[in-house]
């Protein structure tokens, strides 16, 4: 029993492949647009988890800006160093003296000349601390808390920028589920008229499988084998597309993280991400030829 199921669907599997043989160009044009279609929110995805990546590799680690008053002397700084080691919320901290500053100011590209002509240092020692991972709201009073020690002129805590990052990549995925519905339907919708035009054509053959006994479900598939292979052919397309495209733009950014001595880039789709898509896109074809199948196929009665 096994065996003849496996045979039947074996020889339904070969002849949808010399089908899709028979007509290369139409069947190549119709997966290169499923293709294309699918790699539009393929790359919304990738974009968009490169990027929450990147956001949280920097917010993995907060780190704040002390700046010391010009006027701190010694005891100060020591003064400084005991809360910081005694602060649980501190994982670590680094003391740049100003004069330390005022070298790597001078080593600067395009500002070692102001700093070579300066009469005298204005830069204020300071220190460069990481925190625990935390809220934003108890990593602000932590910056509220350190603000007024009496040593402290200003602190710098550079997380808003991270903050608007994510409520961006939460619209732009809200944006990409919306654009891979409407894609999705666009999908469904032209195998939907591939198997449609595939019945009418084939209208003659169907009547004549009814008459002599064939069932709709032996009838009908090839149309679902031929959504299918379609569909998972457009999952590869947009696949192999991310694949290319993503390549492509690590290699422009070489010369773009350079300049700020990263070595940041593009992930590709992870082995999950890509087999998921290799199913959804054979699942939508399959669904199309369904639909079109269930559409049209009772219309057409044995004569």
């Amino acid at each position: 029993m096994m065996r003849a199921w496996l045979s039947q669907h074996g020889y339904v599997l070969l002849f949808t492949l010399k089908q899709l043989i028979a007509k290369p160009v139409t069947n190549i044009c119709s997966i290169l647009v499923m293709g294309i279609a699918l790699s539009l929110p393929v790359g919304a995805y990738t974009l968009i988890e490169n990027l929450h990546a990147l956001s949280g590799q920097v917010a993995d680690m907060p780190q704040m800006s002390l700046f010391v008053k010009t006027d701190a002397n010694s005891q100060d700084i020591a003064n400084i160093k005991q809360k910081l080691e005694s602060d649980e919320q501190i994982i670590d901290f680094q003391y740049i003296p100003k004069e330390t500053a005022l070298q790597q100011l001078q080593q600067s590209s395009g500002l070692a000349n102001i700093a070579h002509h300066l009469g005298h240092n204005p830069l204020p020692d300071a220190f460069v601390v990481h925190t625990q991972k935390n809220t934003a709201q108890v990593l602000e009073q932590l910056r509220t808390d350190m603000q007024n020690w009496p040593e402290i002129e200003f602190v710098q805590f550079d997380s808003d920028w991270i903050e608007r990052l994510n409520a961006i990549l939460d619209l732009s995925r809200a944006v990409m589920f919306m654009l891979s519905i409407l894609l999705s339907i666009a999908i469904i919708a032209i195998m939907f008229n591939t198997i449609r035009l595939q019945i009418l054509t084939k209208r003659d053959e169907i009547e004549i499988s009814k008459l002599i006994g064939a069932t709709d479900s032996f009838i009908q598939r090839p149309f679902l084998y031929f959504g299918t292979i379609q569909g998972l052919a457009g999952g590869f397309v947009a696949w192999s597309i991310m694949i290319i495209s993503v390549n492509t733009m690590n290699h422009k950014l070489i010369d773009l993280t350079q300049l700020y001595n990263s070595d940041f880039q593009l992930h590709y789709l992870s082995l999950a991400d890509s087999i998921s898509l290799l199913f959804f896109s054979a699942w939508l074809g399959w669904l199309g030829a369904r639909i079109s199948v269930a559409s049209h196929l009772w219309q057409i009665e044995a004569k």
